[in-house]
């Protein structure tokens, strides 16, 4: 019996992964309390998708478990110590102006929490391999420094920058404002970084850009693309804040990130750090996924422009994920911003 620990089961990353890996024969352990609706009401509530995982598969186990709490987490991974082959930690407090209103439990979960994974897989299972799911906010408001162009509908980079075809690893993380969210994230990083380096364990980091798909509930807190069509759907006002509404974010499918996740399960590397985002090939600003939705849903999107941006929000955000790629030449990406869209488009019409 081959076993995988999947922390944040039934949110986004989670749940694909749980699918990818229980498809391929795997068992899975689901870590899960459904903090997610306490931090954003219930458009964050993810139970839907627990009781959609229990029911699709029958080689999952689900355990409603705090990540900070160390007895019960220590208690899962001595239950299955000796079958775990791959931690994948996806849990988090994602918001940045949540965190602000409560750094204490901000921290908590995002800093202390991992930590606390970090020691059970060190004490009960060092030879399986740990992903961590981290954030492109681990670079702060350092990408706002960028000699960006306005243009109709986004900000770019002039063609010839060095971060033109996307922002690298060699980004500094120092110096800059992050948000009390991408500071709890740093420190998470940079442990679960050093449990590679220092342990010599199979830890692999991944600094996401934005992580979209079907399977996630979108909040206004959260979840740019998903929230955005959720409101084109049910006809709700979406709120732009700043930046005219043309800041860009690459946006990754799930399925494109997890499958990353397998290569790097494969053949892992030590405290190994990877950009992995949309990049190039799937991104887009507010005004042009509010364009997309208009063509989707045939009428005009209800929304207000609000000319204050949030705290160390990104103006533009594109990963270059040609590190990733020159590792695991194997990768490669199967879903564009446009179908990605009519997926969560096709989701949410299911759900009114």
């Amino acid at each position: 019996m081959s076993v995988v620990i999947v922390t944040g089961s039934c949110g986004l990353i989670g749940s694909e992964t749980v699918s990818f890996f229980a498809e391929k024969g795997l068992d899975i352990v689901g870590i899960d309390n459904n903090m997610r609706k306490s931090f954003f009401g219930q458009d964050g509530s993810i139970l839907w998708n627990k009781k959609r995982l229990q029911k699709l598969h029958k080689n999952y186990q689900h355990y409603s478990t705090d990540i900070r709490n160390q007895s019960k987490i220590n208690a899962i991974f001595k239950k299955y110590a000796k079958d775990i082959v791959l931690i994948v930690h996806a849990a988090a407090q994602p918001s940045h102006d949540w965190a602000a209103k409560d750094p204490m439990v901000d921290f908590g979960v995002n800093a202390n929490g991992t930590l606390i994974l970090l020691e059970a897989y060190r004490k009960f299972c060092a030879n399986a391999v740990f992903i961590f799911t981290s954030t492109n906010k681990v670079y702060g408001d350092t990408p706002n420094r960028l000699p960006l162009i306005e243009k109709e509908k986004r900000f770019e980079l002039p063609d010839d920058h060095r971060y033109y075809k996307g922002i690298d690893e060699s980004m500094s993380i120092d110096n800059c404002l992050h948000s009390v969210f991408g500071a709890s994230k740093v420190a998470a990083d940079v442990m679960v970084q050093e449990y590679g380096k220092y342990f010599h364990l199979k830890t692999g980091i991944f600094r996401g850009g934005c992580l979209t798909g079907p399977a996630h509930s979108g909040a206004e807190l959260h979840g740019f693309l998903s929230y955005l069509v959720k409101c084109a759907v049910a006809k709700r006002k979406y709120k732009i804040y700043g930046y005219k509404g043309k800041q860009v974010r690459d946006n990754i499918h799930s399925f494109d990130l997890v499958n990353a996740f397998e290569h790097y399960f494969k053949h892992p590397r030590y405290g190994e750090v990877y950009n992995i985002g949309g990049g190039r090939f799937a991104n887009v600003s507010v005004l042009e996924a509010i364009q997309m939705c208009e063509k989707l849903t045939g009428e005009k999107f209800n929304y207000e422009y609000i000319d204050t941006s949030r705290i160390g929000d990104h103006i533009w955000w594109v990963s270059d994920v040609s590190k990733f790629q020159a590792h695991y030449p194997g990768w490669q990406y199967k879903f564009g911003i446009e179908e990605t869209i009519k997926q969560i488009y096709h989701s949410q019409k299911e759900l009114v």
